[in-house]
């Protein structure tokens, strides 16, 4: 069973997209986001389910690095 994820930025607190996982990622997991870049998560968050929902929302937290 995949996870979706919404990838969020810690600085901002938005999301940046959504992300398919063959497993629970875990917080020091490196991944590339749809732009290239590569980021590390930095803390993963996994919420209630709906009510009559099976699935929770998962929510992976990582900082993006400034553009120069």
């Amino acid at each position: 069973m995949s996870i979706i994820a919404t990838i969020m930025n810690t600085v901002t607190g938005r999301p940046i997209q959504k992300m398919t996982f063959g497993r629970m990622p875990k917080p020091w997991a490196s991944f590339n986001l749809e732009s290239g870049e590569l980021v590390t998560a930095e803390r993963i968050d996994v919420g209630k389910p709906a009510p009559g929902k099976f699935s929770a929302p998962v929510d992976v937290w990582v900082t993006l690095k400034p553009k120069d």
